[in-house]
């Protein structure tokens, strides 16, 4: 009888053990199941964020000397114009170009700022979800005491172009804060003077203006002083009365509560310029003409420790730095005299992971973007953004063929190195690589 109890115990036991296994396989089966189910909804849901004029996909990552570590991949976004816009702006900014002028785009504008393709740039799976927390937004911070922007009649020409324009300008303000998020997140968000040190103030027409050299500051700085009431003209103000008048007030000579006031409610502006062809300005323009000031406190040291056997009269004078020596220094971690303002890289100038500027302009469009923005802010229609070259007007401005010609007397290592070295203005900023052999 004992015997018979106990088999009928151990059969049950058994029946137990099958109906766990069972059981724990089922619910691994289920769990799978529904993993592979999630993972379909979030495909489903990344194709239905592509809303009509943004689309995103996926890059090759690349290596930087100061993102070593981190995944390159550029996190870009580009909104499509509005339907009927195309060929409207009349100096449109084309895709991606190399310098070697590789005709990628058989449409694109001769003049462009070497944007790259927001629409065909892959970003990774962590950038998409950043993405998707910066919904596509018309904002343009312009003050209640200007003439608030509106678009003119729909379907008129100017329509089509401001409307245009305002996605463009929109495009590279998701662009700037996705490569702040990926790159830059782990800074302190305080605002100090330091930050806000080369912002100008037009306080009239409520204007932040950050000044980037070798970018058409001069002429906004003349600009400013119009709005300001400084001068009738800007055609007739001088060089030295622009850059060493003290006619425009900085943001950095208010105090903390004038500051933060000011970023909350003005207009904040920025123009930028290739990264490669604004050095090559600046040393034409500091090192090829005559300049005391540059020649005494950089030319000497530069020509000190990089030119072998100088002679006295080179290291006496300072004068006929060579472009490869002017590249030596920028790259030397123990340069013999600091960085200056006029090739300093923009995200250094300016700031823009700390203050969201508004308006983001480009060199290579500067009359147009620099109009619409004098409309925007309200400006006398009368005004417009003076073009011409007040300091060595003789000579050619700097263009992607001269600007090639200068890094052609430098090694493919040094050139390299540069782009290395103003990489973040390159991915900050959406410019393509200058040179088809940089990696």
């Amino acid at each position: 009888m004992w015997m018979k109890w106990r088999m009928m115990v151990d059969s049950l036991c058994g029946r137990r053990r099958r109906l766990s296994c069972s059981f724990w396989f089922l619910l691994l089966f289920a769990a799978g199941g529904l993993l592979l189910f999630i993972h379909q909804q979030e495909q489903s849901e990344m194709v239905q964020q592509q809303a009509p004029g943004v689309k995103l996909v996926s890059t090759p990552r690349q290596s930087r000397e100061t993102l070593s570590t981190q995944d390159q991949a550029k996190a870009q976004m580009y909104p499509e114009p509005p339907p009927g816009a195309e060929g409207i702006l009349s100096s449109l900014i084309p895709p991606m170009q190399f310098p070697n002028f590789e005709k990628r785009r058989q449409n694109s504008a001769s003049r462009g700022s070497r944007e790259q393709d927001m629409v065909s740039v892959r970003v990774s799976k962590r950038q998409r979800k950043l993405l998707k927390t910066s919904p596509l937004v018309y904002h343009v911070n312009v003050s209640s005491s200007s003439t608030l922007f509106s678009y003119p009649a729909s379907g008129s020409f100017l329509h089509r172009s401001w409307k245009k324009l305002a996605h463009i300008l929109e495009g590279r303000r998701q662009m700037m804060k996705a490569v702040c998020a990926k790159y830059k997140s782990s800074i302190s968000r305080t605002i100090t003077r330091h930050h806000v040190k080369n912002i100008y103030v037009e306080d009239k027409y409520k204007l932040l203006y950050c000044q980037v050299p070798k970018a058409g500051c001069s002429n906004w700085k003349r600009t400013l002083m119009v709005l300001a009431g400084q001068a009738a003209d800007a055609q007739s103000i001088k060089h030295d009365t622009v850059h060493y008048g003290n006619h425009l007030k900085t943001l950095d000579s208010f105090d903390r509560q004038g500051i933060m006031k000011r970023l909350e409610s003005y207009t904040k502006v920025i123009f930028v310029r290739e990264p490669l062809e604004r050095i090559v300005s600046a040393y034409r323009d500091k090192f090829e003409n005559p300049n005391n000031y540059y020649h005494s406190l950089f030319g000497k040291p530069i020509i000190s420790k990089y030119r072998v056997n100088a002679s006295r009269a080179a290291l006496s004078s300072g004068s006929g730095v060579t472009f490869q020596e002017f590249v030596q220094y920028l790259l030397d971690v123990h340069r013999p005299v600091g960085m200056d303002i006029h090739w300093e890289q923009v995200n250094q100038l300016c700031n823009p992971c700390h203050i969201d500027y508004d308006f983001i302009g480009k060199f290579e469009n500067m009359e147009e973007e620099s109009n619409f923005l004098l409309r925007l802010a309200g400006a006398p229609r009368n005004l417009t953004l003076p073009s011409f070259k007040d300091r060595n007007p003789n000579d050619k401005r700097t263009s992607t063929q001269i600007t090639k010609k200068y890094f052609s007397q430098v090694s493919t290592l040094e050139r390299q190195r540069v782009y290395d070295f103003y990489y973040m203005d390159y991915l900050m900023f959406n410019y393509s690589k200058p040179f088809k052999d940089l990696y």
